[in-house]
């Protein structure tokens, strides 16, 4: 059995800066803070924390006067800085540039006079601070269905989210032009950060959507490695199931099991752009010891 990582996979750009950026600060000593945790996976998060990042909530913020406090890749609402001003919170800002570009796109066309339409999930941290962009009046939809809450007699901008898949995003951008005769989609171009494209999906995400497919379909079996709480490993790991039923999602290398390998003469291992690449060379090592058949001795 062979056991081969995707060299396509592994952490963005945008989170192997947040990540740097992080350590940086840690390493000047002293108290430090994210505001949420600072990626969406567990393994990564706890290796962090050992370096002296703490994870915090908004609420914390009160007890924080004078700290130090992380801006994840996600980025904040406007509200945040504020807040943080008003406490005597220094940030250390390590927001994607690319998300930093979408929410200034996002408020120019607001103040504009635009309704703005976000393809995405209004729960998502990154959601959240792009409707502050708009003093909380963005409409945020992930589904056609939802698209009726969208009013038909204003000039309308449409966004997304920087990791949903672009297959829905077009489909509702197309629907929207059906019924919005004023409709202009969000694009930005930027030649300092090499990203030109006709929507908003982070083009690093929306590039691995081919390799990704081409890797899954080499192999007998895909195991996807990625947090459960990632907006990326889901969309990435539904890419990979298309392409091979065989694809199985884990957080955690004991979560592997026995049963998954049979019959497999090759094994792929992907993971999200929050997936850190020693948890996918960790995972090949555990498949590689206590799952791959073992040679017979020669006598």
């Amino acid at each position: 059995m062979t056991v081969t990582v995707d060299k396509f996979s592994g952490f963005c750009w945008g989170v192997v800066r947040t990540i740097e950026i992080a350590e940086q600060e840690l390493e000047r000593g002293g108290a430090m803070y994210s505001l949420g945790e600072i990626i969406h996976n567990p393994m990564e998060i706890r290796r962090m924390e050992e370096k002296g990042l703490q994870t915090v909530s908004h609420a914390d913020l009160e007890s924080l006067r004078g700290s130090t406090v992380l801006i994840r890749a996600h980025g904040e609402p406007p509200s945040t800085y504020k807040k943080a001003m008003d406490l005597g919170i220094t940030l250390v800002d390590a927001t994607c540039p690319v998300v930093t570009k979408v929410q200034e796109r996002i408020r120019r066309f607001y103040l504009d006079g635009f309704q703005v339409v976000i393809f995405g999930k209004k729960d998502h941290a990154e959601v959240i601070g792009l409707i502050g962009q708009t003093n909380g009046e963005a409409v945020v939809v992930r589904t056609l269905d939802e698209l009726d809450r969208v009013r038909l007699d204003r000039k309308t901008v449409l966004f997304s989210q920087t990791t949903m898949d672009k297959g829905t995003f077009y489909k509702i951008r197309d629907e929207l032009r059906k019924r919005i005769t004023d409709l202009v989609v969000g694009s930005f171009e930027d030649e300092a950060l090499e990203f030109h494209a006709k929507d908003t999906i982070c083009g690093q995400v929306s590039g691995r959507d081919k390799k990704l497919r081409e890797f899954a379909k080499s192999h007998d079996v895909v195991i996807f490695v990625a947090g459960r709480h990632s907006s990326n490993g889901k969309v990435l790991f539904d890419i990979a199931r298309e392409e091979n039923p065989r694809t199985r999602f884990i957080e955690f290398p004991h979560e592997l099991e026995e049963q998954w390998f049979e019959g497999a003469e090759s094994v792929g291992i992907s993971g999200a752009t929050s997936t850190p690449q020693w948890l996918m060379e960790q995972v090949r090592e555990v498949i590689e010891r206590e799952y791959a058949p073992k040679k017979a001795p020669v006598h």
